[in-house]
């Protein structure tokens, strides 16, 4: 007989860290999106930063970054699968945004540290509750006993 305890897979401290890490993932991206959003408004400040007045390659990149990270943030927020892959391409956008044209976008390093170090942190806590996932399958020999 299987217990309603048994059913569900036991929280591991990871586990928990992980989803507390999300969470702050998403808000972090939901700052960005506001960021993006105030820019394209023009509520930012600056001559040339209110959408009918940017460049070519600040309407796309803006517009699709205030898309992607609020969609990411709720994403991460829940936490769904597709949550991180929308962040890890919005992130991605702004690391090839400031590190591969710096002459367009500016180089932001800080904004391109952040993400790739989320993006290594995310790595190492998937790394682990995979670990521990093959840890709690492997089966218990009792002939030894």
């Amino acid at each position: 007989m299987l217990l309603e305890s048994d059913a569900r897979p036991r929280e591991t401290l990871t586990f928990r860290l992980f989803n507390i890490f999300q969470r702050l993932v998403a808000i972090g991206a939901l700052v960005s999106a506001l960021h993006y959003w105030a820019l394209l408004s023009g509520l930012y400040g600056g001559e040339l930063w209110r959408f009918d007045l940017m460049p070519i390659h600040w309407r796309v990149a803006a517009t699709a970054l205030a898309v992607l990270f609020p969609v990411a943030a709720v994403g991460l927020w829940m936490p769904v699968s597709w949550g991180p892959v929308i962040w890890f391409c919005a992130a991605a956008t702004e690391i090839a945004m400031h590190l591969g044209f710096p002459s367009l976008f500016g180089q932001n390093l800080v904004v391109a540290a952040l993400h790739i170090l989320v993006i290594a942190i995310y790595a190492a806590l998937r790394g682990v509750l995979y670990v521990e996932k093959l840890r709690s399958r492997r089966p218990v020999r009792v002939d030894s006993l």
